[in-house]
């Protein structure tokens, strides 16, 4: 399993617009990505322009398809003009956990 963490932040009275295209990520994943168990939204609770992705996939192919597809090539135009910098990815490998 792979998971990947990715922090986005948007321009500073541009997190509405920057949301919307988020949640739209998230449903192009939804509707088409199977090989992806988890594609989770997040903000945090302290600073409204900060956005992560908790993503998780089945396969490397599946995160290499992911980066790929077109609603991912549509997310980085979208967010060409409303996010503050780049997005921070990490990268990461189970190893253990709980699940209810």
């Amino acid at each position: 399993m792979i998971t990947i963490i990715a922090k986005l932040q948007a321009q500073p009275g541009k997190e509405a617009q920057m949301r919307s295209a988020l949640e739209k990520m998230v449903a192009a994943v939804s509707a088409s990505e199977p090989d992806v168990p988890r594609y989770e939204l997040h903000t945090s609770p302290d600073d409204p322009t900060l956005f992560y992705f908790y993503e998780q996939y089945a396969t490397d192919d599946a995160q290499t398809a992911h980066r790929s597809t077109d609603h991912m090539k549509q997310l980085g135009a979208d967010l060409g003009d409303l996010a503050a910098a780049r997005p921070e990815i990490t990268r990461l490998t189970w190893i253990a956990g709980v699940a209810r």
